[in-house]
């Protein structure tokens, strides 16, 4: 019996860490859409920054309340994960403008592969055919909806490169640190978002001139444009953190996989706010394969042998022993 209760309440947990990431991550690249687009704040590097900065700023006030406990992570570990993450929102940045979106849709899709590379090699995960057939199709049905024109250039394809590789490894990153060092979504991010906001803040402002050839600091606020980068940094709290929770309780590949929803539902929502142009049966087609697909992953690596490690190859360190998992987990429950 409090096995089944144990059980339910993982499930109830990992539904709610799923909505919580959805929800913030199509809040925002709605709000960022209106942002952009429409008010012209075309900064993206320096808006990252920011976003960081606001992250930084609760972390330090939750850490000040004692919600978040001091914990430990090495500088060498620290630097290597965040040189992964600005790299990956730099490289996706330099990728969108130097690619056709069509190339830069076929990149971000190329991160599953990766991923799963990554965790053959590094965590010795084995998939079992079933679960790589439906990340296959899941591939295909979003690649259906939201590839169009494919044009590759040198530089372009460089970009994507570094920025695929580079994300995949700042996601694997998440949850390797997290079970190296028995690190909560909340104390992870309140050793990493400090050094990204500050390394962000710095280098953000010449790129996005260099990608936009504008300057921030030139930049012309009104009200409702001002409005929305405050609503822009608050949503970015709760995306960095669910980003954190949800790859902490599942893995990177998982994290894609069903990250993928998100296209899906930003699509829907596109189509249901602002017009049905570009709404045609591929493109419901490819929704239908992809939400397919997502359903048989789901189903395919929660079976015994779906996906497993055959050997735990990461080293909790000596100073983390006697930490259990389920501190981690309790972290996790407060949000």
């Amino acid at each position: 019996m409090g096995g089944t209760s144990k059980t339910d309440q993982k499930a109830a947990l990992d539904i709610a860490s799923w909505l919580f990431n959805v929800v913030t991550s199509v809040g925002i690249i709605l709000v960022n859409k209106a942002l952009m687009a429409t008010y012209g704040f075309s900064f993206a590097t320096t808006l990252t920054g920011l976003h960081f900065g606001t992250t930084t700023l609760l972390t330090t006030f939750l850490t000040w309340l004692g919600y978040i406990q001091p914990s430990q992570l090495p500088w060498p570990d620290l630097l290597k994960f965040v040189l992964f993450a600005n790299f990956s929102i730099v490289g996706m940045n330099v990728s969108l403008m130097w690619n056709s979106v069509g190339f830069y849709q076929i990149a971000k899709l190329s991160m599953i592969p990766v991923s799963c590379l990554l965790e053959v090699v590094l965590d010795k995960v084995r998939y079992s055919r079933d679960t790589k057939l439906s990340i296959l199709l899941v591939l295909a049905g979003v690649a259906v909806c939201t590839v169009t024109d494919v044009s590759v250039n040198l530089n372009g394809f460089l970009a994507a490169a570094i920025a695929v590789w580079s994300t995949a490894l700042q996601q694997y990153y998440v949850h390797h640190l997290q079970r190296k060092y028995s690190l909560g979504s909340f104390n992870l991010l309140a050793h990493t978002a400090p050094v990204q906001a500050a390394s962000l803040l710095l280098v953000g402002p010449f790129l996005d001139y260099w990608l936009t050839n504008q300057r921030v600091d030139a930049f012309n606020f009104s009200f409702v444009s001002l409005f929305f980068l405050i609503l822009s940094c608050s949503i970015a709290v709760g995306t960095n953190l669910s980003q954190f929770i949800c790859i902490g309780r599942f893995t990177a590949v998982s994290f894609q996989v069903l990250g993928h929803m998100k296209t899906i539902l930003v699509l829907v929502l596109g189509f249901t706010f602002f017009g049905k142009e570009g709404l045609n049966m591929q493109v419901v087609l490819g929704m239908l394969i992809a939400i397919l697909g997502m359903i048989w992953y789901g189903n395919a690596s929660s079976k015994p042998g779906g996906k497993e490690r055959r050997s735990l190859s990461i080293p909790i360190t000596k100073a983390h022993k006697l930490s259990s998992v389920s501190e981690t987990a309790e972290s996790d429950e407060k949000v």
